[in-house]
């Protein structure tokens, strides 16, 4: 499968608003609890420093992820990203162009460190994939995430310079 990141425009809201929920609605990955709409996903996507749309051939949105700052002012430098890939379209390595991208572009954006607050420690995946790219743990915070079931899993922390 080919697969082309581009940023994000208005008309693939529903589309990667399809995605995003998937994610928060599976409750093992995104801290967030309620799905977005369309109009308040329209802005979320807007709003970010970026946000990166992976498409197929066929125009499909298959994956996506958003940059942002991870914090204000003097720690304004740190970027932050989420990334989610289609569920029928997983093990494609489709979320290892996303994070390639995003690096690039955290750079672009002047970025100079790109840190992820919580990921969790069953995403074994997405944990083989950040060490693979040169990504430092910074530690684990026992109990960080809470899943959708009520239990709690540890979270591990990740940066690399940019």
């Amino acid at each position: 499968m080919n697969i082309r990141i581009r940023e994000f425009q208005t008309k693939d809201t529903a589309q990667t608003v399809a995605v995003w929920n998937k994610v928060v609605e599976d409750g093992v990955a995104f801290p967030q609890t309620e799905p977005l709409t369309e109009k308040d996903g329209a802005l979320f996507f807007a709003e970010q420093t970026f946000t990166g749309v992976a498409e197929n051939d066929s125009g499909e949105i298959v994956g996506l992820y958003i940059l942002h700052p991870n914090n204000i002012g003097r720690c304004g430098h740190i970027g932050n990203c989420s990334y989610a890939v289609r569920s029928d379209c997983r093990g494609l390595q489709i979320g290892e162009q996303l994070v390639r991208h995003s690096l690039l572009q955290g750079k672009t954006h002047g970025f100079r460190i790109l840190q992820f607050n919580a990921v969790v420690a069953s995403n074994r995946t997405a944990l083989h994939l950040y060490r693979k790219l040169g990504f430092t743990t910074l530690g684990t915070i026992p109990g960080g995430f809470r899943l959708k079931d009520g239990t709690y899993e540890d979270i591990v922390l990740f940066y690399i310079l940019l």
